[in-house]
């Protein structure tokens, strides 16, 4: 976005007139109006846009469902040990011996031989406790899948209203330089006539130099969050559309702290996952626990041989044959490993359990801080606005006073450093305000791309 406002660039030639001083003590009131106002053009991109393509293309949701996928196998894995395993082999063999001189396998002793053989687990409860316990995982990955997209909402909110944030920031320091050209102009023009002195010049060029210090590394900072964006979605971008100035800043609804807390330990993805993690570190421990109980399998098995030699005075002999049978089997004693590791199974489990308890306990502290967070919000705004015109009233009755010369310019410059900081401190508020609304949902487990299309809404298009 681009100031209205015209300016001499340091260093310039001196003016031939003199800019009235109230033309020049209303210009940043303009420049604050501009800033506020100022609309992109109309092929200016939104978070909708942005969330749009990070979906497809940013690194880390992509990588979080390649995980989900690599996880969801083991569902599969487990499912396995459950049903039939079926195996085909064949085999097959020449013998032959004769002296040196006349060796040949041609009319050796032949065998092959084919077979397919068929198992089912009948009893097993290791491996029935090991599949209850890959579906407790499934739906813990999937959990965290849905918790990757939740953390791609935020980051995608944040990388672009940081953005805005700093392209308000930068126009106010371009607002501010110039109005600290014009007291820089106007000092040496009263200079010139004798109605200041040096100082008064040497403090107004300080102030000058100082404000577009300011400004370029502002400057710099904008080029290195635009990069963070575009780091994202893979892909250049234009202008970014603004905030608009009638965004509604309100208290959380329901507007209960205890509303809130509830909402996060009934839905929030972590503690969810954290619940799931332990179920499974239980099922676990049961299936540790049951490889020492008895095993009943079913197998089957059928088997087509035929040997022979190959002088047609011997005749080929083939065979087949088949089995059926129960396995029953119950491990006795291995050296003590299996009661380490149902040991090891079941602290596994407590040391979960505790996760899931700092889970709860972290979640509730995040979900009160959150919510005081955006109260204070709230309240910021507010006083950020008032104070933003106090500033505005005070810096325009200090110029007055230098103009009928009971302030000095050391005075004004420091009123008008004040109305600028207040200008870039309401900006910072209402962005604050904007990412704290998305981090109470996430805390409370609630937040999902609807809350995008919702604040894209408040987007000038």
């Amino acid at each position: 976005m681009h100031t209205n406002i015209e300016s001499n660039p340091a260093g310039s030639s001196h003016r031939s007139d003199k800019i009235p001083l109230r033309l020049a003590r209303m210009r940043p009131l303009s420049i604050m109006i501009v800033c506020a106002l100022a609309a992109p053009a109309a092929l200016a991109e939104n978070l909708h846009d942005f969330f749009q393509l990070a979906v497809k293309k940013d690194p880390e949701i992509r990588q979080a469902r390649a995980n989900f996928d690599a996880r969801h196998a083991n569902l599969d894995i487990g499912r396995a040990a459950l049903l039939p395993t079926i195996t085909a082999s064949a085999a097959g063999s020449r013998d032959a011996q004769a002296p040196a001189s006349t060796y040949s396998f041609a009319n050796g002793y032949y065998t092959s031989n084919y077979r397919i053989n068929l198992q089912q687990a009948v009893v097993n409860f290791q491996y029935w406790y090991a599949y209850q316990s890959a579906r407790k995982n499934d739906e813990s990955a999937a959990l965290t899948l849905a918790q990757s997209e939740q953390q791609l909402i935020m980051k995608v909110a944040n990388a672009y209203f940081n953005i805005l944030k700093s392209e308000a920031n930068l126009e106010s320091y371009s607002a501010e330089e110039a109005a600290a050209r014009q007291v820089l102009e106007s000092t040496k023009e009263k200079f010139d006539v004798g109605l200041v002195t040096i100082t008064d010049v040497h403090d107004s060029q300080a102030n000058a130099d100082l404000t577009t210090v300011a400004k370029l590394l502002e400057e710099n900072n904008l080029n290195k969050l635009r990069e963070a964006l575009a780091a994202i979605t893979g892909q250049e971008f234009g202008e970014l559309a603004p905030l608009n100035p009638a965004f509604p800043i309100a208290s959380a609804d329901p507007a209960s702290i205890d509303t809130w807390v509830k909402l996060a330990q009934d839905n929030n993805i972590a503690i969810k996952i954290a619940q799931r993690d332990v179920d499974a570190k239980q099922l676990d421990a049961k299936a540790t626990k049951a490889a020492g109980y008895p095993t009943v399998a079913f197998s089957t098995s059928y088997t087509w041989s035929k040997s022979g030699l190959n002088a047609s005075f011997y005749p080929s002999v083939a065979n087949e044959g088949s089995s059926i049978g129960i396995n029953f089997s119950i491990p006795l004693y291995t050296g003590g490993s299996r009661s380490a590791q149902i040991r090891q199974a079941y602290s596994t489990r407590d040391a979960f359990e505790e996760a899931l308890l700092k889970s709860q306990r972290d979640n509730a502290m995040i979900a009160r801080n959150a919510y005081r967070s955006l109260e204070t919000d709230v309240k910021a705004v507010a006083a950020r606005t008032q104070a933003l015109l106090s500033a505005q009233t005070a810096y325009e009755s200090t110029q007055v006073g230098a103009e009928v010369g009971t302030r000095n310019i050391v005075e004004v410059v420091q009123a008008q450093k004040v109305l600028f900081q207040n200008q870039r401190d309401l900006a910072t508020a209402r962005f604050t305000y904007v990412i704290d609304t998305l981090l109470l949902k996430q805390s409370a487990g609630v937040l999902n791309p609807q809350d995008v299309e919702e604040l894209n809404q408040w987007l000038h298009q």
